[in-house]
C-alpha cells in the first residue's frame, strides 16, 4: 500500500511560520526593537509608496533602509534585512507587505510603527478574493501598529475601516471625509502633481512618475510622513527625489 502525504493544515502552517519568525528574530538579536518599522500593504502601489517614504525620510535626515517588492517576502529575507538595517544604523525600515507574506505571518511579534493599506484591486484570476485578502491584512493590523494609514477612496474602505492605530489613524483621498485630502491633481506627460491639505495646511507634491494612480500613491506617502511629523516641504522634496531611474 502506498503511503499518502497529507497537506499541512492552515493553522499548523501558521504555527510553524510563527515559530520560524521567533527563531529568526532571536538569531539576529531582535534588531527590530531598535528600528521604526513601516509596513506598506495593498494590491497596488506598495513599492512606489515605499520608495516615496524612503526618499522623504532621507530628505528629513533620517537614516532609512528599504525592502520593496511586489513578490512575497519570506521571513528569512525580512529578518536578514532588518539585521543589516540595524548594523547600518538606520532609524527606519520601510518594507512592503504583500498579502501572500502576511498569510504566513512573517511580521509576527515585530513592533510596527506604521501600517499603511493602499487599496484592494484584484487584477487577475489568481489574485485573492476580498475575504482572503481581508483575512491576510487582519494578521498585520491586529499586531497593534502605532499608526494606521488607510485609503478613504478605496471601494472596500468600509471593510478596512475597523483597522486602527494605537496612537493615530489617518485616511487619505479625494473624499471630503479624508484626513489628508487630495484637493486637486494634474497629470502631465512626464509626471504628476497634487495639491494636498491636512489640518488646514495646504501643500503641493509632484513626481516624475506618470498616471492617475500615482496621485493616490503620493498622497499615501504624504499621509505616512505627516503622521511621523515630517514637514510638508520635506515631504514634497522627498517625493520629487524619487524617479523611475531608482527602480
Amino acid at each position: 500500500m502506498e503511503a499518502t502525504t497529507q497537506p499541512k493544515s492552515k493553522s499548523k502552517r501558521f504555527s510553524l511560520g510563527r515559530t520560524k519568525t521567533k527563531l529568526l528574530s532571536a538569531y539576529y538579536g531582535h534588531p527590530a526593537r531598535d528600528l521604526r518599522l513601516i509596513c506598506i500593504t495593498g494590491s497596488t502601489g506598495k513599492s512606489t509608496v515605499a520608495h516615496y517614504v524612503h526618499e522623504i525620510l532621507l530628505a528629513a535626515s533620517q537614516p532609512s533602509a528599504i525592502l520593496a517588492s511586489d513578490d512575497p517576502i519570506k521571513a528569512t529575507l525580512l529578518h536578514k534585512f532588518l539585521s543589516e538595517a540595524w548594523k547600518a544604523k538606520a532609524t527606519y525600515a520601510v518594507v512592503t507587505a504583500p498579502a501572500s507574506s502576511l498569510e504566513h505571518d512573517v511580521f509576527y511579534n515585530l513592533p510596527i510603527t506604521v501600517a499603511a493599506l493602499t487599496d484592494f484591486i484584484p487584477a487577475g484570476l489568481t489574485d485573492p478574493d476580498l475575504s482572503t485578502f481581508l483575512s491576510a491584512e487582519t494578521i498585520l493590523f491586529r499586531q497593534n501598529p502605532a499608526i494606521v494609514v488607510l485609503n478613504r477612496d478605496d471601494t472596500h474602505y468600509p471593510d478596512f475601516s475597523t483597522f486602527h492605530g494605537t496612537k493615530s489613524t489617518l485616511t487619505y483621498g479625494i473624499s471630503s471625509d479624508s484626513d489628508l485630502r487630495i484637493e486637486h491633481s494634474q497629470l502631465y506627460r512626464k509626471g504628476t502633481e497634487a495639491n494636498l491639505s491636512l489640518a488646514h495646511t495646504n501643500f503641493t507634491v509632484a513626481s516624475f512618475l506618470t498616471g492617475e494612480p500615482n496621485v493616490s500613491y503620493m498622497a499615501c506617502a504624504a499621509a505616512i510622513a505627516s503622521a511621523l511629523n515630517i514637514a510638508p516641504a520635506t515631504i514634497a522634496e522627498g517625493i520629487a527625489n524619487y524617479t523611475p531611474d531608482h527602480t
